[in-house]
């Protein structure tokens, strides 16, 4: 199998002389040649693992071995690693092939699947799967996928898929560990072994921290900005740029287009901050949770107000709140919402 995508590939690129984005699939337990061809001809490589640990596999898929796919994925890292190697700059004096001999490896790097709802795992072992597969192959992505029966199944398989909001917190706790320095372990654990459905995971672990809060908007670091519900990547960078010439108040997180609904029981701001005396209040999860609806793939956010609506509906939105900018067309996000 893995012989015929790569031929397939191969034939894309040599004899019809295509240039375009191709994501292969790495069939795990391939030979370690036929990865490293694999790599040649496609821009980026998965090996799904499918489900996020042993016991799972052995329970719907006992030929699965997570020991071969994690040997897949050591290889394509290890080749990726050789490759970006080479095309580093040279000493001076020292000579450099010629641009047309630099090695290609897989440059948009590897990506995984795991399928969510087809057992009964929690989503604290997923995200710590997670976690151990981004820090050991650096994977760039991870997708999940709901489980979805068919009629005359494995009776093994459940009856009906998880809810899709499922998926979607799944992906929200994602974007946390891989751009807000949020660790697993932070956002489910063996007490909490599922991500709350009614709130976004960064709320839920605001409200089980309240302790940590209010933040100072003028005085906090990048990394606490981040922990604080409705605000982003984006906009922590843009707060820590702008407190530097003047204090923010609440009218500047506006500007800023923060969620302010969420953040301002979080936050200290210059001016009068009304909302932070929500922070102890009891009726405070009752108050950010939004109105219970099952989420589709490409809702838009809630907006604050009507400018912010106006202003995010022609463009497509992840977790952060940022515009998703991608020369990858798998990097786009499968789901669309306010930012964390």
């Amino acid at each position: 199998t893995m012989e015929l995508l790569v031929a397939v590939a191969r034939s894309l690129r040599e004899e019809h002389d295509f240039n375009g984005y191709i994501h292969l699939k790495a069939v795990p337990g391939a030979s370690e040649e036929l990865v490293a061809e694999a790599g040649r001809w496609a821009d980026r490589l998965s090996a799904n693992i499918e489900l996020p640990s042993q016991d799972d596999l052995d329970l719907l898929a006992p030929e699965k071995k997570l020991g071969v796919i994690e040997t897949t994925m050591r290889q394509i890292r290890v080749r990726r690693d050789e490759a970006r190697a080479a095309r580093q700059p040279r000493r001076r004096g020292a000579s450099t092939p010629t641009r047309g001999r630099l090695p290609r490896f897989a440059p948009a790097g590897q990506s995984t699947q795991m399928v969510v709802g087809a057992t009964t795992t929690g989503d604290a072992s997923i995200l710590r799967t997670a976690a151990h597969l981004y820090g050991t192959h650096r994977l760039k992505r991870i997708y999940y996928s709901a489980f979805s029966p068919i009629p005359h199944g494995d009776a093994r398989l459940p009856g009906q898929s998880p809810p899709l909001v499922r998926e979607h917190r799944l992906y929200q706790a994602d974007w946390l560990m891989r751009f807000y320095g949020f660790e697993a372990h932070e956002l489910a654990d063996d007490r909490r072994p599922d991500l709350d459905l009614e709130i976004d995971p960064k709320t839920a672990w605001a409200l089980a921290h309240r302790d940590f809060f209010p933040v100072d908007v003028n005085r906090a670091s990048r990394a606490a900005l981040l922990r604080v519900p409705g605000i982003g990547v984006r906009n922590a960078q843009r707060i820590v740029h702008i407190r530097r010439w003047h204090r923010l108040t609440v009218d500047d997180l506006r500007r800023l287009r923060v969620a302010v609904r969420r953040a301002l029981p979080f936050v200290l701001t210059a001016d009068r901050n009304p909302d932070v005396w929500r922070l102890d209040e009891e009726r405070l999860r009752e108050r950010l949770r939004p109105p219970r609806r099952q989420l589709g793939l490409f809702d838009a956010p809630e907006p604050d107000n009507a400018q912010t609506a106006a202003a995010s509906m022609p463009k497509l939105y992840g977790p952060s709140g940022d515009p998703l900018v991608s020369d990858r067309a798998d990097d786009l996000l499968s789901v669309r919402s306010g930012e964390l």
